[in-house]
């Protein structure tokens, strides 16, 4: 008998993408996994049709442009040049399931030959992914809340990566969604690493994408000196030469910060280890920045590390539940430099410790659990999870 055919969307390099990694590697035992994407195929995987990292995933051309300005929606969802690429490459395949990651994904998860059953996890509160950008919020945001009220309540399962912004996919559109956090798997083998007696050494990891906040990192170490220092783990974004040669040119002229090339999902937590917090600074431009828990949060924890975090309502509440740090007043690097003197040695052992103690219970094994629930019910039982 043949396995389900599963297609898995994502207009990421899934190479890079850890919650798509985590995602595809639960896929592949459920059947023959191909996945479309930015970049060279994932490990894991059967077949890999990959999408030309140059051509944009939203509807940038001038006619683009042009139909969401006048909210011609309809005529607009398959026109973006990695979309009309992408259902180029698929040709006349035929699946059984189709994984729409993001909202973005779901008008060609619904072209896709064979009838398929579809799942879309929603990475974040899709109608403010950028509402911060004028151009987006003017043209984007009202196409993105048109693609949720149009096809997310005909899909047969959707998750998002927490209850607040669960809460609003339920509100906005009448979905239920089922949570898959960013968490990654239980790390054995790893221990809190001692304080280095005069030193505290902070790092940060992620995608250098403007907006990150990482030059208010950059300025906070520079101001507090010894014996402080940064280390940055970078991923640039396809889209920001000009940001990330303006970000190298900051962190150059930093003494107390040094750049690393990009580690490996799975390598992560190994690669953070040596360090003593973990710090992200993000500024509550939308929705998705104030209801953030970010892969990062998962990766300090793995890494058994302590936290330094811009206030953020998830963040907030499992750092002091579980004492893995302290969250800073505001988004400046005068509120980080204010939150890292009022450490004492004591404390940053501590947060360190804590890290380890929960490490296993905020692994992904409660995660995989759900995504396995959704994929027995959608290949084996044909059942509907998006609509109440």
């Amino acid at each position: 008998m043949s396995r389900p055919r599963i297609l898995c969307i994502s207009f990421s390099d899934i190479r890079h993408d850890a919650r798509v990694l985590r995602q595809v590697s639960v896929l592949a035992q459920f059947g023959e996994v191909t996945t479309l994407s930015y970049g060279a195929k994932p490990e894991g995987v059967d077949e890999h049709l990959e999408i030309d990292q140059r051509l944009p995933s939203l509807p940038q051309t001038p006619a683009g442009v042009a139909k969401l300005a006048l909210r011609r929606f309809r005529s607009v969802m398959l026109d973006a040049p990695a979309v009309r690429r992408a259902k180029a490459l698929l040709g006349d395949r035929r699946f059984d399931l189709v994984v729409a990651n993001e909202a973005r994904a779901l008008p060609l998860a619904f072209e896709v030959g064979g009838s398929p059953k579809v799942w879309c996890d929603l990475h974040e509160w899709a109608p403010a992914e950028r509402t911060h950008v004028l151009s987006w919020r003017l043209l984007v945001a009202p196409f993105m809340t048109w693609l949720c009220a149009e096809f997310l309540p005909r899909v047969d399962a959707a998750t998002t990566i927490n209850r607040s912004i669960g809460d609003l996919y339920l509100r906005d559109f009448g979905v239920r969604t089922e949570i898959v956090r960013n968490a990654r798997p239980f790390v054995a083998g790893l221990g809190p690493t001692p304080l280095e007696t005069g030193r505290v050494r902070l790092v940060h990891s992620g995608g250098a994408v403007p907006g990150r906040n990482i030059e208010a990192i950059i300025d906070a170490v520079d101001t507090l000196g010894d014996p402080y220092s940064l280390d940055l783990f970078l991923i640039p974004s396809r889209q920001g030469d000009a940001y990330w040669q303006q970000l190298n040119d900051r962190i150059e002229r930093s003494p107390n910060t040094t750049l690393h090339p990009p580690v490996p999902p799975q390598d992560l937590p190994a690669a953070l280890n040596p360090f003593d917090l973990g710090v992200f600074l993000l500024p509550p431009h939308t929705d998705n920045h104030r209801f953030m828990l970010p892969n990062k949060f998962f990766d300090f924890v793995q890494a058994r590390i302590g936290m330094v975090y811009g206030t953020s309502v998830e963040t907030d509440r499992l750092i002091a539940e579980h004492g893995l740090g302290v969250v800073t007043r505001g988004y400046t690097a005068d509120d980080l430099v204010a939150a890292l003197q009022a450490m004492t040695p004591d404390d940053l052992d501590g947060y360190k410790r804590a890290a380890d103690a929960v490490a296993e219970a905020m692994s992904s094994e409660s995660d995989v659990e759900v995504q396995a629930s959704i994929l027995a019910r959608l290949l084996c039982s044909g059942g509907s999870a998006g609509v109440p």
